[in-house]
């Protein structure tokens, strides 16, 4: 039996929300007010330099921080190989391969972005990434 969201955490849904859709790691980013950053609100498996580099980022700066400048998902088929420029080279040290960064919205108003990184090099399908951003929405209760 899942938590209710009065009881859940931000880590620990994060925890479950990676575990569920078969990720190895995640995080979540709360945008700071009316601000132009985002916060480190929850991660999993991330190691504590990568926790430390994106504790705060900037709209447009790395996968989180394009998803919210773009408005919809940024994903990598491997976060050891990309060139594309949209992964910042900290990325590389969370071990994983496949990423994407979900932009998320409340009431229109952009709200932060959920990270899961998966430990294998995919491609993910639009049913996938649908699948996963209405998951993701799941955030905005805790």
């Amino acid at each position: 039996m899942k938590p209710s969201a009065e009881s859940t955490t931000p880590s620990s849904w994060i925890k479950s929300f990676v575990e569920e859709h078969g990720g190895s790691a995640g995080t979540v980013h709360k945008r700071d007010g009316e601000g132009e950053v985002l916060k480190l609100w929850a991660s999993v498996n991330i190691p504590p330099k990568v926790q430390e580099l994106t504790a705060t980022i900037g709209k447009g700066k790395g996968m989180a921080g394009l998803a919210w400048e773009r408005g919809k998902p940024v994903q990598t088929c491997n976060l050891q190989t990309d060139t594309s420029g949209d992964v910042r080279p900290g990325a590389k040290s969370v071990g994983a391969k496949a990423a994407v960064a979900i932009p998320i919205y409340q009431d229109q108003e952009f709200w932060g972005v959920v990270g899961i990184a998966f430990s294998h090099e995919r491609e993910l399908a639009d049913s996938v990434l649908q699948s996963l951003t209405e998951a993701a929405h799941a955030v905005v209760d805790l």
